[in-house]
């Protein structure tokens, strides 16, 4: 129950409730997802409020026993924000916070208006600072995600060949996972190859994949709101020695990082491991990006594992181990897996083959 773990929070420092128009906060708080609704987490209960495209399958779920057991689904009849007011009202709320990072001031000068009796104040990363720890429960819809981002794997490298496109193999992925369990994708799928694998964010094009050359698909499932994450390689043809090395040096310094990875590490020495190893191959100029992220309800989340990063990695974080080695204008490598944190190492939750495969 998140709303409950928040709370504690919201009444230290001195409110009597919190208003979340956002709609990553509201899926976290009440396990149901709403485009135009307000989550309000109180002393007694997290009230989603929505609207009629949304409150019949909100109840269904309540009555299913699929939304957190302090969640109370309700109707907004007025309109969204004279119904904010009157249930701040109903609760004789005097100080209410949101969180500054994910409130417009648009919405918050509305907010002002429609609540006169309400004084308004911010509390920063509030549910943020409770995500970046995965509960069992989210674990295991990642793990599950990840599962199916694991068999679309398996399946296109039967389907890859020298006259697919890019966008065939990305929509090639992306069918596999909606028609294997995924609900969604958890972000644009790219699929590059040749030159265009040098860029880290290519975007797949009409071009047919580069015989002989590297082809970089990066992708990932979206299952109960959750996201997985996963990077491979391949080869379209054979591999020369300059691309056995790149690859190979890529593969080490993943490696490396997963062992170095565990509770109580900084993400910057972590970043630093794999970086290391990238340079003293004589790369170091063609790894431009962090060694990872966290991934949530949403793919980009805290802790990252970057040269600029000041946190501490904890049990329970969910980190990505994505090295890469980019040559402009040439090609590029990007091997990523997902791993959960422990306190004596991590856990890999991305089971598909690293190794170098020539299609």
């Amino acid at each position: 129950m998140n709303g409950r773990r928040i709370f504690a929070d919201i009444k230290a420092k001195g409110f009597d409730c919190a208003v979340f128009f956002d709609e990553i906060s509201q899926q976290y708080l009440s396990d149901f997802y709403t485009t135009d609704g307000v989550v309000i987490v109180s002393a007694t209960e997290t009230a989603l409020i929505t609207d009629g495209r949304y409150i019949e399958a909100a109840e269904a779920e309540k009555a299913k026993g699929r939304l957190s057991d302090d969640v109370n689904v309700y109707l907004f009849k007025k309109g969204l924000l004279a119904d904010v007011n009157e249930y701040l009202s109903s609760l004789n709320a005097k100080r209410v916070c949101v969180d500054p990072a994910l409130i417009t001031v648009k919405q918050l000068e509305d907010l002002k208006t429609a609540c006169p009796d309400a004084e308004f104040g911010y509390l920063a990363d509030v549910c943020l600072n409770y995500r970046r720890v995965k509960t069992q429960a989210e674990v295991d819809k990642i793990k599950v995600a990840q599962s199916i981002t694991d068999k679309a794997y398996s399946h296109i490298l039967g389907f890859i060949n020298k006259n697919r496109t890019e966008i065939e193999i990305a929509a090639e992925l992306e069918y596999f996972m909606r028609k294997n369990g995924a609900e969604g994708l958890a972000f644009e799928t790219i699929s590059v190859s040749g030159s265009n694998s040098s860029l880290p964010h290519g975007v797949p094009t009409q071009s047919r994949v580069t015989e002989n050359s590297f082809l970089t698909m990066d992708y990932g499932a979206k299952l109960g709101g959750y996201c997985s994450d996963m990077t491979r390689t391949v080869v379209v043809g054979k591999a020369d020695e300059e691309m056995k090395k790149i690859y190979n040096t890529v593969l080490t310094a993943q490696a490396e990082a997963m062992k170095f990875i565990k509770a109580g590490v900084s993400c910057f020495d972590a970043d630093k491991v794999a970086r290391d190893v990238i340079a003293d191959a004589g790369y170091g100029q063609y790894f431009t990006h962090s060694l990872g992220h966290s991934l949530g309800l949403e793919v980009h989340e805290a802790p990252a594992c970057s040269p600029r990063s000041k946190d501490i990695l904890v049990a329970g974080n969910i980190v990505t181990v994505e090295p890469g080695i980019y040559i402009p204008g040439k090609y590029g490598v990007r091997i990523e897996n997902m791993v959960l944190v422990t306190e004596n190492g991590c856990e890999n939750l991305t089971n598909s083959d690293n190794s170098l495969v020539e299609i």
